[in-house]
């Protein structure tokens, strides 16, 4: 994989993963992140993944831009398959799917020429990796969603969508964590509060893990909110390939 440097202001540069989005990519982007974040090397500030970049931001008093390249440039050449990262977790997020909460679940249905219920096997089948965080605290955008329910966006976005609303827009699948306007199709809703400033750790969930959507029942998803609510309720997860159940 081909990966280069551009200058991102005066304060930052845009490492360049190619421009495939895909897991290999991501792994790469993790793997130079995850070196970033063990060495705490002078100088650098903050740096953010995205689909294909990692955007590093750092200090010109304490390094200058030619240094600071030379050094990533020696990471890019240690950088190696990716066996070296640790197994990734697994959250399970329980979603009650159609109804009032999931207005828009027949129509993505009717687009696809599916049924409720074959929509709803399809988009809980498998574990989304989160790509990155973005867009308002706590969102992930996910990728992999099987193409056979992929939907336009709607005509006329909504004023309001509730936080913990699961939607669809084009290829992607997503959560909302906030109450916010919105366009994406909306079939379903979780209990789970991706986003949470009262917590110790806001924002629920990191770029790297995976996401598996579980169909609830209302009776379920009203225990779950129950829960939550008297602060008793953990999100379940696991090690993508194995390893041990954990609750966050």
């Amino acid at each position: 994989m081909k990966i280069e440097f551009h200058p991102l202001g005066d304060t930052g540069i845009q490492v360049l993963f190619g421009s495939d989005i895909s897991e290999k990519t991501n792994q790469q982007i993790r793997l130079f992140a995850d070196y970033l974040r063990k060495h705490d090397l002078e100088g650098i500030t903050e740096w953010v993944p995205a689909y294909t970049t990692l955007s590093i931001f750092y200090s010109p008093d304490k390094i200058v831009y030619k240094d600071l390249c030379k050094k990533l440039e020696e990471l890019k050449e240690q950088l190696q398959s990716g066996e070296d990262l640790a197994n990734s977790a697994v959250y399970e997020i329980p979603v009650l799917y159609g109804g009032e909460v999931g207005p828009d679940l027949s129509e993505v249905a009717s687009y696809n020429k599916l049924t409720d219920e074959e929509v709803i096997a399809t988009h809980s089948e498998q574990a989304y990796l989160i790509y990155m965080m973005g867009f308002v605290p706590g969102f992930p955008y996910l990728g992999g969603m099987p193409e056979k329910i992929a939907t336009p966006r709607r005509e006329n976005p909504r004023a309001k969508i509730e936080a913990g609303s699961v939607g669809i827009a084009g290829e992607q699948t997503g959560v909302y964590p906030l109450e916010t306007p919105g366009g994406w199709q909306i079939i379903g809703k979780t209990p789970v509060k991706l986003y949470d400033p009262d917590r110790e750790e806001p924002v629920l969930l990191s770029a790297g893990a995976y996401i598996r959507f579980v169909p609830v029942g209302q009776k379920e998803f009203e225990e779950i909110e129950k829960a939550i609510k008297l602060g008793e309720y953990k999100v379940k997860s696991y090690q993508k390939g194995g390893g041990q159940n954990e609750d966050h």
